[in-house]
């Protein structure tokens, strides 16, 4: 079990090595960016903010028992990773 463990200090010959696993990389440019997607990110946060006036409105017109935080938070984190999964790659 241990055979090899001991001897990984040293280094096998070439010969001994098995074939490369990768024989040859493609790296293609970035596409550009789409302008229609960027809109309907740019739609969908707009869509974002104003659902945020409105549950904020809804709260304290009436009488609920949980903070807006608990709805506007994770919609305003789900929104910001999308936009950064989309951006991200740059």
């Amino acid at each position: 079990m241990f055979a090899d463990f001991f001897h990984f200090k040293s280094r096998r010959n070439s010969p001994d090595y098995p074939d490369p696993i990768i024989t040859a990389a493609v790296v293609r440019p970035p596409e550009p960016r789409n302008p229609r997607v960027e809109k309907i990110i740019l739609l969908c946060w707009g869509l974002i903010a104003v659902k945020h006036i409105a549950v904020i409105w809804a709260v304290s017109h009436y009488a609920v028992p949980f903070h807006q935080l608990w709805i506007n938070a994770p919609t305003f984190l789900l929104g910001l990773l999308a936009t950064l999964v989309y951006y991200g790659d740059e």
